[in-house]
């Protein structure tokens, strides 16, 4: 099982995206089908809530519920373990110390260049080759 903590651009682009087959509408799909199971803590539930809620997506206010639900029913809730590196954003600091909490977990983030060159920060792309490794 792989575990992986969403960035919030790659929700936004499934959700908003008219290409099914596009990376980030697979990785939304292997969320729902567990093969995938997503990471989390509060911070990151507000800052999905935040940014899906904006008026420039149009997503869907079920659509928004029940994906904030799946998250939460379906994933892991982890704890930031603290790190020492450098990131040009701050907000983007939560989504690397809670993958950090559980070895082996990966962030999954379309703004690689946002955090630290680490093999756990990997693109959509990335994930679904990782994906297609473990079957």
């Amino acid at each position: 099982m792989i575990h992986a903590v969403i960035d919030t651009n790659v929700l936004v682009s499934a959700f908003i995206t008219k290409n099914l087959d596009s990376s980030t509408a697979k990785v939304w799909s292997a969320v729902l089908n567990g093969d995938i199971t997503p990471m989390y803590n509060e911070e990151i539930i507000e800052e999905y809530t935040d940014v899906l809620h904006r008026m420039k997506f149009n997503v869907p206010e079920q659509l928004i519920k029940d994906a904030i639900n799946h998250i939460i029913v379906n994933g892991v809730r982890g704890e930031r373990v603290l790190s020492d590196d450098f990131f040009t954003d701050p907000k983007d600091v939560v989504f690397f110390e809670v993958a950090l909490s559980k070895d082996d977990a990966y962030l999954v983030t379309g703004n690689t260049k946002h955090f630290p060159k680490k093999p756990i920060v990997v693109t959509p792309a990335e994930m679904l080759e990782i994906l297609r490794a473990e079957i």
